[in-house]
């Protein structure tokens, strides 16, 4: 129906959005009475991608389950209808090991109120940070979903899920900042992003000029991924004792030097501060450009409605709400 070429339901055209795109039906030659729906790999656009299947509602039932089905649902986690959500699985990858951690549904069933904003938010780490840029522009896409259950009342989703995929590996996203965005709306000293300057972030730092009080003034060029090498080289050397913080001034550019491992918990005084406010509490509109995507999938059981989906829109307003408060812790 969403993707009927005659479709003119403007309700399921907006959905078209939030889909993967749909390419027919298909059936294996083994089995050719088995069909199945063709759809877009969300992921391939992607070189490392990190996913996540949410399931979404309050309810992983639909209205015609049986007892037994609403029994063994429940049973599976039965604080899906306290918070309306639970996560189905993970996979991360880790730039610090050049590896994926995986969790499957056991964990997310482990999850408990107290512990899902963490359990979460291991899905944003990268294994060196928060991936806050990813967190940000994850929540704009779930409220852009939470706008259209908001506005329509003819489909009831259940046991459906969201997809969550961004890119994990060291590309960078490059976003044009000027002094003035940064200084009115995050409070930063105006010197440190000259106007028109172009910021990477992609929670690396390439180079920084360093003040007689330790504060860092000027901040961000071109070049993160060389800084990641070199990250990544001094990691391989296995030098995790010690940690060596050179910061040099030139008139060229100054690389930040190091001659080991450099993790968060390394990065304290006025550094770490500084950097965040850089690289993660940068404008709202800036985090839109992370490589993010958030789809609908999962559609063997909705139903038509008269009345908007209550549940469906419960568990997106408490995911979003943990979502925030990952973001602001």
């Amino acid at each position: 129906q969403v993707y009927d070429s005659d479709c003119c339901d403007s309700i399921l055209l907006e959905l078209r959005e939030y889909l993967p795109k749909y390419f027919g039906v298909w059936s294996p030659p083994t089995a050719p009475n088995d069909t199945y729906l063709k759809l877009e790999d969300v992921t391939r656009k992607f070189n490392k991608p990190c996913i996540m299947d949410v399931k979404i509602g309050k309810k992983s039932y639909d209205p015609y389950a049986s007892a037994e089905k609403i029994q063994q649902q429940v049973s599976k986690y039965p604080l899906m209808e306290e918070i309306g959500f639970l996560v189905l699985g993970m996979r991360v990858y880790h730039m610090s090991s050049d590896s994926y951690e995986t969790q499957n549904q056991h964990y997310g069933r482990s999850l408990t109120k107290e512990t899902v904003k963490d359990g979460i938010s291991k899905f944003f780490h990268s294994g060196y940070c928060l991936r806050k840029d990813v967190v940000a522009a994850s929540i704009q896409k779930v409220e852009k979903i939470l706008e259209w259950f908001e506005g329509q009342t003819q489909l009831n989703f259940y046991a459906s899920s969201l997809l969550f995929v961004y890119e994990g590996s060291c590309q960078a996203t490059t976003v044009q900042l000027s002094d003035v965005t940064l200084a009115e709306k995050r409070r930063v000293p105006k010197g440190l992003l000259p106007g028109g300057d172009v910021l990477e972030y992609n929670n690396n730092i390439h180079v920084i000029n360093s003040t007689e009080n330790g504060k860092i003034e000027a901040s961000v060029s071109k070049g993160l991924s060389k800084f990641y090498a070199l990250h990544k080289k001094a990691c391989s050397k296995g030098h995790h004792s010690q940690l060596s913080l050179k910061v040099e001034n030139s008139e060229q550019d100054s690389l930040w030097k190091t001659s080991t491992c450099i993790t968060q918990e390394h990065l304290n005084g006025n550094v770490l501060p500084q950097l965040e406010k850089v690289f993660y509490h940068m404008p709202a509109e800036t985090k839109e450009s992370a490589n993010v995507e958030v789809r609908m999938i999962d559609f063997a059981h909705v139903f038509p409605s008269n009345t908007k989906d209550e549940g469906y829109i419960y568990g997106l307003k408490n995911l979003i709400t943990v979502l925030q408060n990952i973001l602001d812790n």
